[in-house]
Parts: structure tokens; sequence; C-alpha cells
């Protein structure tokens, strides 16, 4: 099934069931007013839901109305907890292999991963608002889990069956804070603003048997200004997969249900796939060329992230984003 939040009803929306071609949906109140209130409960409220979604796409519920993906929130507006990984070793080794500096050997048995922004998320047609072009504005195209809860030291076995959604994530970056930021040693923050979620989450049997080994077995697409920008394959060349990702972040501490996931952005060894945000394709043309000659994202500038099954159809929905100048206070 297939899951999104109307732009009302409060700060945490109101939870919607949408068809699989994303085009219709049916309010969900009667079962769960919110998607994280659903989640709390969800051995519970997951066949409800999914009784409801049967029916709209058989095309026998009540209350079902055309679907404005401008109306949509994300679908979690916020959330208690988003941890994001870097899961797509390619990228971290070109980055390090542009500063003529080795990836360390842990990196290839012990996930990279940061505590992100979550107390609030980007719609899928929301503007990214910037306050200076300065900042190096640029995307992250990632895959993103949602569990239920999840007990503190399980294993990636255990944590495999706790990921109960899935979804897109445009995980915004201003690369020209990051340096100063890290070379404090304490991590992100400035540089980390609130990101974009897809239109919808989908339950992990919805996407067939392009889910396995705990990985979407799909490029991602990103196109900018409505050009192509990259559609690197998200099965491939991922380290660590989601159930590793999820046993990771709860090593020392249970995961409240809600927590997202991040996969950090998509990469490939194979170049010619793309990119999944400037910085990759900014190290590859370092790489060959000795400076990088794309800039980064600039006001006015339109972001779209979007997956597509065999017969390209949209599964999760497009995030389309206008990056737009933020007035001061």
């Amino acid at each position: 099934m297939k899951l999104g939040s109307l732009k009302e009803g409060g700060r945490d929306g109101t939870l919607v069931v949408v068809s699989r071609d994303l085009a219709r949906a049916v309010r969900a109140t009667g079962i769960a007013p919110t998607l994280q209130q659903a989640l709390e409960d969800w051995s519970n409220v997951a066949p409800r839901l999914n009784a409801l979604s049967e029916s709209l796409n058989h095309g026998d519920a009540d209350g079902v109305f055309d679907l404005d993906h401008k109306a949509l929130a994300a679908p979690l507006p916020r959330a208690y907890e988003f941890v994001d990984g870097s899961a797509y070793l390619p990228h971290v080794e070109r980055v390090r292999r542009a500063r003529n500096a080795e990836v360390p050997k842990s990196f290839y048995t012990d996930p990279l991963m940061y505590q992100a922004t979550s107390a609030g998320f980007h719609g899928p047609r929301d503007p990214v608002r910037v306050v200076s072009e300065d900042y190096g504005i640029d995307l992250e195209a990632e895959i993103l889990v949602v569990t239920d809860d999840v007990p503190m030291a399980v294993t990636p076995e255990q944590a495999a069956g706790h990921i109960q959604l899935i979804g897109l994530v445009n995980d915004v970056s201003l690369r020209n804070l990051i340096p100063p930021e890290l070379a404090k040693g304490f991590g992100f923050l400035q540089s980390k603003p609130r990101s974009a979620l897809s239109p919808v989450f989908v339950t992990p049997d919805e996407l067939g048997d392009v889910w396995r080994g705990n990985k979407v077995h799909l490029p991602l697409l990103t196109h900018i200004n409505g050009e192509w920008f990259g559609a690197p394959e998200a099965g491939v060349d991922m380290q660590f997969d989601f159930a590793q990702l999820v046993a990771h972040a709860a090593k020392t501490r249970p995961l409240s249900a809600g927590t997202l996931v991040g996969s950090g952005t998509i990469a490939n060894e194979d170049v010619s796939k793309g990119a999944s945000c400037f910085a990759e394709r900014r190290t590859v043309e370092t790489l060959r060329d000795g400076k990088p000659s794309t800039p980064f994202m600039k006001f006015g500038d339109v972001v779209r992230i979007e997956m597509l099954n065999s017969d390209g159809d949209s599964i999760f929905g497009a995030i389309e984003q206008r990056i737009e100048p933020q007035s001061l206070p």
C-alpha cells in the first residue's frame, strides 16, 4: 500500500491511503489520524489500512478524491528521529581520492551515520529556501526506510522485520558550510537544513521482487531544470543494506516508531550512471580534469527526484522543488 499526508489537520497532517497510480486517495482518519500514530500501533493498524488500500484500488472505497500532489505534506511532516547513513562507498572513495586521502578500512565494516534534522520535512512540491547561494546549495537523492519501534541491540536479521515503509528523500546540503563545521570535530548543524520527502511511502510488498536483500534494486532518477542528471542503480554498490543500517542505529538505544533511516547519496562505481548530488559530479570532474566545472545550485533551479518501475510508472511520486531565496526575519 501507499501512504501520504495532506496539508491539513495540524503539524502532522492527515493520513491518506493513495492509489497505486498515485492519482486518487482516501482519508484514513477513521483508522489513524496521522501516519505517526499509525506507526505507533502498526501491527493493529496496518491490516486495516491495507484493507482500505485494496478497496481503493478496486474502486469500491468511499470518500475517494483526485489527489493533487501540491496538497501533500511530507508523509511524516515531522519525525522523532532521522539518521542518515553513507552506504554507497564509491562516492566516499572518490571524494577521498580527490583529496589524495585513503578510505579508512573501518568504513567497509562500520557504517557512516549521523543524526539528521527531523523536526520538520518539506513536502514534495515545497520550495527549498536558502539565505544565500554562497552556501553551496546541493541536493542528495536518497532512499530511506521507516521503522516501527526497534529494540536496542537488534541484529540485522531482527532489524529487517522492523522496516515497515520505504520512501525517497532529498537530503539538502549546504556544501560550503560543511568544511568549517566538520573541522570543529562535532558534526553537521548549519550545513544540513530541512530535507524533503517523496509524496508517498510504500510498504515493502508494494515493490515486489525489486525489494530484496533489504535493498531497492532500481535506478533513482534525478533531473535538474528538466535535464537528466543521474540514474545510479540503488541496488548496486550499497556496502550496507537497510537492515544493517537500522541495526547500527539501534546498537546502543531503541528507535522510536517513525524513525527514518537514510541510505546516503546513491552512487555507483560506473560514473556513466550520473550522480545523485552536485558534490559527486564535481568530484568526478576534479579527478578527470583537475578541478570542478559544474557550479552548485542557484535560485530558480528545479530538482526532480523519482523512481520508476519496469513499466515506467512512478512508485513514490516525484520530489520536485525550486530553489528560492529566504528573506531574513
